[in-house]
């Protein structure tokens, strides 16, 4: 009875979401006075000389566009015990993001309303989706399981909280939310990964598992370690339940034929959503469609600047278009002002172009590019030219990088490729990647026409676990941390090339 409710209660947020969703521009310059309301009562606001009801032009004019250095000084002063610096009530918990791109570990505010408003009510939308494209899903027949960090909640700093996201989303759940998941807290945000999936795998084989939430790479190791324990060829031998993967982090289609072999059952169900610490961004908008929906209501003000064009292009929600590479630039409910998120989005559909919604696809990291020849490979690019290939060859992939190749007289690119069974033939595989390349990206294209500017890619087939001998060592491994994909840079190529 208890799951028959909570089911009846997703099923119908739906329209809630879609006519909230087609009222995007209202509710964003809702939101932007609320903000600017909050923002003149804090000192980082008066510094700027920020007043209550002026407009988005002032606002713009007002405020620098962020990146952490610009907030750290002030985010630190807060877990030192000030209050009132960036937000008006008082900031406790910070979530610990060790970055795709830095080293360095970020310290991004989770105020209490940004909990309520944004991270939780953004994490019933992909459940919320799922009800309306199945309306039949017993879902909550059975429970989740839950994929998260695993850093613990620790208070290095005597006046604070700090965690990974997910320890703290998983630290503030509603009761029923921790009755119908698994496992149990104490496992799920251990700091020891290796021992943690263990665990992991352990406690829930026995359970009735109906959903995983999680990010594609590491839910595939845990998958896999359930599957070795048991001795069962699918996860529906162990799990005959399971209907729904909600999944998030980075592009799901180079694992999308690994999942199909791993949970084969033609019940079996994808909702993608678009989540960070600095938020709650989006959520798949069709079944069959990769398109995300744009959460505008969620305690988020967007701008977004054309990465072509650089940060002078920066416009408000109501000015973008489609097939433009965007940056993502937010003001969040935590104290995050004009904050660079480091994303980029490319907008699929537009009220302003005929739509009711905007939606959008991911389309990479403002740092995860190769350029150094003009050829402007951007992360959809590589990930469509390997889904491409892998299909293809059929090959399943665990992972991969790239980054521009130097060499005088050979200039190209160079990538490291982790598979679960390598290719027959490398240089086959080099030939249809690069024309894969070719095909969707016309200055690759160009740059490498008669290998005047470019020549063949190089690839390096990576031995088992190469990549996670290489997160480990970083201090990386498991949960929310991923592997860069593309630099324009060899620093990353050149610290993995060893652990091959």
């Amino acid at each position: 009875m208890i799951a028959s409710a909570i089911g009846w209660y997703f099923k119908q947020r739906h329209q809630e979401l879609w006519d909230m969703s087609a009222q995007a521009i209202k509710h964003q310059k809702q939101l932007l006075d609320y903000f600017i309301q909050k923002l003149s009562l804090t000192e980082y606001g008066r510094i700027h000389g920020v007043q209550q009801r002026i407009t988005y032009e002032d606002f713009a004019n007002a405020l620098p566009l962020a990146g952490y250095e610009e907030l750290k000084p002030y985010i630190i002063r807060t877990m030192e015990g000030q209050q009132g610096l960036i937000w008006p009530s008082d900031i406790t918990w910070f979530a610990k993001s060790s970055g795709t791109t830095s080293n360095e570990a970020k310290f991004i505010p989770i105020t209490f309303e940004c909990l309520e408003n944004n991270h939780f009510k953004g994490s019933k939308e992909p459940v919320t989706q799922y009800y309306h494209f199945n309306p039949t899903a017993k879902v909550f027949d059975g429970k989740a399981l839950l994929i998260g960090g695993s850093n613990k909640i620790t208070s290095d700093y005597p006046n604070c909280y700090v965690g990974d996201l997910s320890a703290i989303l998983m630290t503030h759940m509603p009761s029923w939310a921790n009755w119908k998941s698994a496992p149990d807290l104490s496992i799920l945000v251990m700091n020891n990964w290796e021992e943690k999936v263990e665990r992991m795998a352990q406690t829930t084989m026995h359970e009735n598992i109906s959903s995983i939430h999680g990010v594609p790479t590491w839910t595939m190791v845990v998958i896999q370690r359930v599957l070795e324990l048991s001795g069962k060829s699918h996860i529906h031998e162990v799990w005959p339940n399971l209907e729904l993967f909600v999944h998030g982090g980075m592009n799901f289609e180079p694992y999308r034929e690994i999942y199909k072999k791993l949970a084969p059952d033609p019940k079996m169900n994808y909702v993608e959503t678009y989540n960070a610490s600095e938020g709650f961004f989006g959520v798949q908008a069709y079944k069959d469609r990769t398109d995300l929906l744009l959460t505008t209501h969620h305690g988020v003000f967007y701008e977004f600047y054309d990465t072509s064009k650089g940060p002078e292009s920066i416009v408000p929600l109501w000015e973008v278009q489609t097939g433009i590479n965007y940056a993502v630039v937010v003001t969040n409910n935590s104290g995050l002002w004009r904050y660079a998120i480091g994303d980029t989005i490319c907008f699929t559909e537009t009220p302003m172009e005929g739509s009711k919604f905007f939606l959008f696809k991911f389309s990479g990291r403002t740092k995860l590019f190769i350029n150094a020849f003009g050829e402007e490979i951007i992360m959809e690019n590589a990930e469509t030219a390997i889904t491409k290939t892998c299909q293809k060859l059929n090959l399943e992939l665990v992972d991969y990088t790239g980054a521009p190749r130097f060499h005088s007289g050979s200039e190209g690119h160079e990538w490291i490729f982790e598979f679960k069974t390598n290719p027959t033939s490398l240089d086959e595989f080099i030939d249809i990647f690069d024309q894969e390349l070719i095909n969707v990206n016309s200055d690759y294209d160009g740059k490498r026409k008669g290998n005047l500017v470019m020549k063949r890619p190089t690839v390096h087939l990576a031995t088992p676990q190469t990549f996670k001998r290489w997160l480990q060592f970083k201090g990386k491994l498991g949960g929310q941390n991923k592997v860069p994909r593309l630099a324009n840079h060899r620093n990353l190529l050149e610290e993995i090339l060893p652990f091959l």
